[in-house]
């Protein structure tokens, strides 16, 4: 090989060990990320389970209020009651189709 060759080599493998090293941080990074990514799918879901138990908790307080109101509120309720039945009367109906 003459000197030119061999320079060339030796630029090329310098390079080529550069861009190994490169690739070998990028894939860290990447499965950094990507556990990351799970970590936060898994909050995610937890956190939307756990906001979904809240509105079961919050809409049987509601219910739990109107069923428990005074005489004043007796019409109020009855009307807040009767269009929670129709609301799950709808629920219902669209379960059916």
């Amino acid at each position: 090989m003459t000197q030119e060759e061999l320079i060339k080599l030796e630029k090329f493998e310098a390079h080529f060990h550069l861009l190994m090293e490169k690739y070998m941080q990028l894939k860290g990074e990447k499965e950094r990320l990507n556990t990351l990514v799970q970590q936060q799918q898994e909050e995610i879901a937890s956190l939307k389970e756990k906001n979904n138990e809240l509105n079961v908790q919050y809409n049987n307080l509601k219910l739990a209020r109107i069923i428990s109101v005074s005489g004043q509120d007796l019409e109020a309720s009855k009307k807040r009651l009767a269009k929670l039945v129709r609301d799950v009367d709808k629920c219902i109906a669209l379960l059916n189709t």
